[in-house]
């Protein structure tokens, strides 16, 4: 059984006093020190945070430049493509029209070229009857 005697009295006052030394040596120090690392990781935790946000709109406002980006190259490309479509039929409808032109003056040459023959023909036309009916004849006409 307990008894109460000064014995117990200086028994509390030594737990007392230890931990009043323990207090002032370990507890306080260590616990100075967890909160010091607890504000340290959080305010790392919270830049940590900002940081994400930052990368979070970064990368949104990359995303959408890109899209950006590729839709006006596309339109790009269309329109060269469009523009190139147009001067190849411009090139065509040229090449057409320049052959065109050449068949013309050709058939025109070949039309002048005909017709002289012709008249050269006609006037021989005489020549060659009379040698034919001389020769079919056998005699001169």
């Amino acid at each position: 059984m307990l008894k109460i005697d000064i014995s117990l009295l200086i028994q509390i006052a030594n737990f007392l006093f230890l931990l009043f030394i323990l207090n002032l040596i370990l507890y306080r120090p260590i616990r100075r020190i967890i909160a010091t690392r607890n504000s340290k990781l959080n305010s790392l935790k919270q830049s940590i945070e900002e940081l994400n946000e930052k990368y979070q709109k970064a990368k949104e406002e990359f995303e959408s430049r890109r899209i950006a980006v590729s839709r006006e190259a596309y339109q790009e490309k269309e329109s060269l493509k469009s523009e190139g479509l147009n001067e190849e039929r411009k090139l065509i409808d040229q090449a057409n029209g320049e052959a065109a032109q050449r068949l013309k003056s050709a058939r025109e040459d070949i039309s002048g070229k005909i017709a002289d023959i012709r008249k050269s023909l006609e006037a021989e036309i005489d020549n060659f009857s009379r040698e034919l009916a001389e020769k079919i004849l056998g005699r001169s006409v």
